[in-house]
């Protein structure tokens, strides 16, 4: 798998993340261990969780496996922390250091290679939530800090001022939802990131499950669609313009002899700025199939069609 730098950093990660949120709830450990194995034989490096992922059982079974499956040093860990178990967002400093000491004894890691703010916290001083960034760094505990689910102007903001000041913790990454289906971010997200030097780690790259095709002719059983915890999650992408990108996504498959999947992955992960896509399977089997589109480059003219089809409208001026 190629590699690229996250961002205006020295770190290098794989082209395409593992995502673990369902790790400890819908994904099993023995079926966490085949996807982390299939991943890291197939070159993937980044590996992204989150302290709330399965209430902390993510971190743990990420860790379980980093001592028994895996090399640790290996792989880049990045994990993240700013939303409480109740979904309330706190992103003080007390609650940051608090959680990532939590995420280190969960993994039992002396340090994460990259830790994220999971979502910016608007009753929290952004500059007491730097300062956790920073204080991160300097103890030892991460390598790296990025932020994720900010708006542009929030992404903007952090990343001036961690520059204004010496000796402050660049941002060098930002996971942000970006998909075919999602590209709103585009507007003013994307240009704030790549100004700020931060490298674009988009989370649900396929469409929430939608631009594999799966849900064309319904929603089968088994889907994201037709979980209870997930319904919501899938719903709002099963409309008539989402459907009208999904069939140009499979004609393009169709003429290329390859999957909706690896079409879709091809397209977002090639996308400027971004450094890797972060991909959550329920299955060793799903996730192969995503691994699938490493040999995929689109051809322009394809990328071009679909520019097209899913392209949105311009940011009023």
């Amino acid at each position: 798998m190629e590699e690229r730098h996250l961002g205006r950093s020295g770190l290098v990660v794989s082209r395409l993340g593992l995502g673990t949120m369902t790790w400890g709830h819908d994904t099993e450990p023995e079926e966490a261990a085949a996807q982390l194995t299939a991943f890291v034989e197939a070159g993937g490096t980044l590996i992204d969780t989150a302290d709330v992922y399965s209430d902390g059982l993510s971190e743990r079974i990420l860790g379980h496996l980093l001592r028994e499956t895996v090399d640790r040093d290996a792989v880049v860990v990045a994990t993240k922390a700013a939303i409480r178990p109740n979904g309330r967002y706190d992103a003080s400093r007390r609650h940051l250091l608090g959680a990532l000491d939590a995420s280190l004894d969960r993994m039992g890691l002396e340090y994460v290679d990259l830790w994220q703010l999971h979502a910016y916290d608007p009753g929290t001083p952004l500059e007491e939530t730097l300062s956790a960034l920073d204080e991160a760094v300097v103890s030892g505990r991460t390598r790296y800090v990025g932020v994720s689910n900010y708006a542009g102007w929030q992404i903007a903001k952090a990343g001036a001022w961690q520059r204004a000041w010496p000796g402050r913790e660049p941002i060098i990454s930002a996971q942000l939802e970006y998909s075919l289906l999602r590209r709103d971010i585009e507007r003013e997200a994307v240009p704030a990131a790549l100004d700020a030097g931060a490298g674009l780690l988009p989370w649900s790259p396929l469409g929430r499950g939608v631009l594999t095709g799966k849900y064309r002719t319904g929603i089968p059983a088994g889907s994201r669609a037709a979980a209870p915890h997930f319904a919501d999650f899938v719903q709002p992408y099963l409309d008539e313009e989402c459907a009208r990108i999904v069939e140009s996504v499979v004609t393009a498959a169709e003429g290329l002899g390859v999957t909706p999947l690896s079409v879709a992955l091809a397209w977002v992960r090639d996308r400027p700025g971004v450094a890797a896509p972060i991909v959550g399977a329920r299955t060793a089997a799903q996730l192969e199939q995503a691994l699938l589109s490493e040999g995929l480059t689109l051809p322009m003219e394809i990328r071009a069609a679909l520019d097209d089809v899913s392209d949105i409208a311009p940011a009023s001026p």
